[in-house]
């Protein structure tokens, strides 16, 4: 029986390895500070206490817990040269993994509703969008997320591995466990499959209803100022879903992933690494209130520095 899982990852060369180490370690620092500084401001300004914010801090919540999943040891990896890991840490991380991505994938729905309400339904806006029903949302996002991968998780954890234990991945991915079982994963493949149909395809089509009647009534304005403003209130989360749908359909709405195993490794890349990078730049450029928030909150810091520098030296 197999006793570890050896992370083939990326088979590169030594001054290879510790490039993309260097590389995948600046976009990963960076990603964590962008989206943990996008909760703070967020959290503290005033002017960001509204339904949209509160989404846009959860989706920044979860793209720092989502990479943390792999890229860790992804790094780890790059750098000591070490791939082994344990078949209960690599459960652990096939759980995580999808959990976290599919609560990223209902928590994008989510916000499209939100700026369906926002644009469709402006007059009763903060009333639809409340508090509480702002919590709801993104709990249920979470609990949707992490509620939809339990039967694939336990039985990924029931499959015997008795012959290779090597991941032609760098995390441990669905097809590359079904690959080394030696039990019979035909009917656990057919789940998976429809579960990632149910969740991917299924949040997609309300997405892009949600943008049909958002530029319907978005064409309505009697402005081009007006229709300007409506669209760009969800041009940003257009941005975000493509990135991150796009690359979800083709690694995961398909029956078999038949050859394609190294590709999606590869593919796998966007959604892990540089997605949650792009999503708070994103956010940040396209929104002016944000920008503003961003400046004020910075201005504080520097006071806040000044002040204690100046402590000190008195």
């Amino acid at each position: 029986m197999v006793t570890e899982f050896l992370l083939s990852g990326f088979s590169l060369l030594k001054d290879t390895r510790l490039y993309l180490f260097i590389v995948i370690f600046i976009i990963y620092t960076v990603t964590i500070t962008c989206n943990i500084f996008i909760i703070i401001i967020v959290k503290t300004e005033r002017r960001l206490h509204k339904p949209m914010y509160f989404f846009i801090g959860g989706l920044s919540f979860l793209e720092i817990w989502f990479p943390s999943v792999t890229i860790p040891r992804l790094l780890w990896s790059l750098k000591t040269r070490k791939d082994s890991i344990s078949p209960v840490g690599c459960m652990m991380q096939f759980c995580f993994h999808f959990s976290l991505g599919a609560s990223e994938i209902f928590l994008l729905t989510a916000m499209a509703y939100d700026r369906y309400v926002a644009i469709c339904n402006p007059l009763h806006y903060f009333m639809i969008m409340s508090p509480k029903i702002c919590i709801l949302l993104m709990v249920g996002s979470l609990v949707g997320g992490f509620s939809a991968e339990v039967v694939p998780c336990l039985q990924i954890s029931s499959l015997s591995f008795c012959g290779g234990n090597q991941i032609d991945h760098y995390y441990c991915d669905f097809a590359s466990l079904l690959k080394l079982s030696c039990s019979e994963t035909s009917s656990i493949e057919t789940l998976f499959f429809c579960l990632c149909l149910f969740v991917i395809l299924g949040c997609f089509f309300l997405i892009i209803i949600s943008y049909l009647c958002i530029i319907r009534t978005t064409m309505r304005l009697p402005t081009v100022s007006g229709r300007k403003k409506a669209f760009s209130t969800f041009a940003s989360h257009m941005i975000v879903v493509l990135l991150f749908y796009g690359t979800s359909m083709f690694m995961f709405v398909r029956p078999s992933p038949g050859g394609l195993l190294h590709v999606n490794k590869i593919l796998s890349v966007i959604p892990s690494v540089v997605t949650p990078l792009l999503n708070p730049i994103i956010y940040t450029l396209r929104n002016h209130e944000v920008i503003e928030a961003i400046k004020k909150t910075t201005m504080k810091m520097n006071v806040f520095r000044i002040q204690v520098v100046r402590d000190r030296v008195l």
